[in-house]
């Protein structure tokens, strides 16, 4: 892409309030401009093709077209635009079909608006990204192993199904007794960013403190009813 004009970026998810929030934040910046966006792949496929974006910021799970087939659509279609996917799921298999898709780069929907922003110029650039928890995923999906805080995560993620992915990585490093600091450190993400999912799981948990969440996540204390 030329360096002397902004980003073209088409937006695609299926849930029009993340579409419409992802569009707003993404068109605020001087170095990005919002093209189109999409309520499925094929959708995201048609805009593409007529407007001939540098980046699709492309959801996974979507109805008709899914993300991945998409993806692989706009590797023929269109293939100066770098697909970014943002997604709730950070499974391997989600991870890898993604990627052998065509795209460059994969960010869950914990990501703050500038780490998203970040990743879209990346992508722009010819490079690819990938979050610390996909990263890690990745990793361990070709070495065979994966890191202790994330398998702990999908644990406590299976058996609190009210937390997020990241909610539950960032307990789990809670009930080993870590602090927020060196929760950070470990997820690559901002001491304010660890303690707003602090309070979030503290809520969906409805406890008060860390000891408490710490006990829920050990199995010491009861979940709370759904």
């Amino acid at each position: 892409m030329s360096g002397d004009r902004p980003i073209r970026v088409v937006v695609a998810d299926d849930q029009a309030i993340v579409r419409e929030g992802l569009a707003t934040v993404l068109a605020l910046l001087p170095d990005i401009e919002v093209v189109g966006t999409a309520g499925d792949g094929a959708e995201a496929v048609a805009l593409a093709v007529q407007r001939h974006p540098d980046v699709v910021l492309m959801d996974l799970r979507m109805p008709g077209m899914d993300g991945a087939a998409a993806t692989a659509r706009l590797a023929v279609e269109v293939p100066g635009a770098a697909v970014l996917v943002l997604t709730t799921y950070a499974d391997d298999e989600s991870i890898l079909a993604a990627l052998r898709a065509g795209a460059k780069g994969y960010l869950t929907k914990d990501a703050g608006r500038a780490e998203v922003a970040a990743a879209v110029r990346s992508v722009a650039r010819g490079q690819s990204t990938f979050s610390a928890e996909v990263g890690a995923a990745l990793v361990g999906s070709l070495t065979g192993t994966r890191r202790a805080p994330l398998s702990a995560a999908e644990e406590l993620a299976a058996r609190l199904p009210q937390l997020t992915p990241r909610e539950a990585e960032v307990l789990a490093l809670l009930a080993q007794g870590r602090t927020n600091g060196q929760i950070a450190e470990l997820l690559y993400v901002g001491t304010s960013t660890v303690k707003t999912h602090v309070n979030a799981l503290f809520a969906k948990l409805g406890v008060r403190d860390r000891a408490a969440a710490a006990a829920i996540a050990r199995g010491d204390a009861p979940p709370p009813q759904r």
